[in-house]
């Protein structure tokens, strides 16, 4: 089956841009509901994507916008959250919210509208008792989304995404035109970074096939790097090549309290330390994605490298005339 109307969740932030740029490419309506319209106005002028104002954590407004489609992809995810009042529960509001009750609400709405196709975000390590608030909501959120035998549902867990707007090379890049050393916490934890175009093209691939349904995928790149290796590609590749020392745990989380208490919002946060007790990488090496995927791992490189150095795609020629000094 070809779904003609989606509905994208999440649609307006970095990933859900280039989902719905394959989804309108392939020429299928999309629906991106969002709280502020005017703050993805570069979607609005796709030819068969429609942007709604809407609170998706309100259930009647989930349900009718559920209702007028036939596939829901859910990319809803957030890095930073509140910590829960009694140290017993796993994770505050926030996390609760945005990565257990509202795939819980999808699917009850998939279930109410006869809405049988869902393809939802998670995340690599995921696990209702993982070692951080986000880890753990992130699998309990993976369980809301396939609870229900009505709806065929495939998750996507990626490792860390990179791309043009990714806040997390970006953030390194940054620190690095400002600081003398880059300083981080558990700088051995590892990663597999997946290229942002991969991850996008895996779902709308998925989407309409039959294969992926009730299954759980690893999106991950064709290396392996320490966070400390990341941090110095980051740096060197936007021009401020520094040096990187590890903190120890105690002084890591001191400066992650600081970095969550900084004006603008959090930078980084403890749980985000927290969930560096584990390495994101895929459970089985070398890694290859599943065929039905569509896709071949990207490299990091010289994809961020350009990105870093502030070369726009468009100019990416420029770039490599200057690397060989042209």
């Amino acid at each position: 089956m070809k779904h003609q109307r989606i509905l994208v969740l999440g649609g307006g932030g970095f990933i859900g841009h280039y989902v719905v740029d394959r989804l309108v490419a392939r020429v299928a309506s999309v629906v991106i509901p969002t709280r502020r319209r005017d703050r993805i106005k570069e979607l609005i002028l796709l030819p068969t994507a429609e942007v709604i104002e809407a609170d998706v954590h309100d259930p009647v407004t989930l349900g009718r916008l559920v209702a007028d489609c036939d596939a829901v992809i859910n990319l809803v995810g957030i890095l930073h959250g509140n910590y829960p009042p009694a140290a017993s529960a796993s994770y505050g509001s926030q996390f609760l919210q945005a990565h257990v009750e509202l795939p819980r609400r999808i699917v009850a709405a998939c279930e109410r509208y006869g809405v049988r196709r869902l393809l939802h975000m998670s995340a690599l390590g995921a696990d209702p008792k993982g070692p951080s608030m986000y880890l753990r909501s992130k699998g309990d959120g993976e369980r809301a989304a396939q609870a229900s035998s009505l709806v065929e549902t495939t998750v996507l867990r990626p490792s860390v995404v990179f791309g043009r707007e990714d806040r997390f090379l970006n953030l390194f890049a940054h620190m690095a035109r400002w600081l003398p050393v880059l300083a981080v916490g558990r700088a051995g934890t590892r990663f597999q970074p997946v290229w942002v175009a991969d991850v996008a093209s895996a779902i709308v691939n998925a989407l309409d096939s039959v294969e992926t349904y009730g299954r759980t995928y690893e999106l991950c790149g064709p290396r392996i790097y320490t966070l400390r290796e990341l941090v110095k590609f980051a740096a060197r590749a936007s021009g401020h090549p520094r040096p990187v020392l590890g903190l120890p745990d105690l002084l890591a989380k001191l400066m992650a309290w600081v970095f969550e208490h900084l004006p603008g919002g959090p930078v980084m946060s403890r749980d985000n330390l927290d969930s560096l007790k584990i390495d994101s990488v895929a459970s089985r090496q070398p890694y290859w994605p599943a065929p039905e995927l569509g896709i071949r791992p990207t490299p990091m490189e010289p994809e961020a490298v350009l990105y870093l150095a502030g070369l726009h795609p468009r100019t990416r020629f420029s770039g490599y005339r200057a690397r060989a000094r042209r």
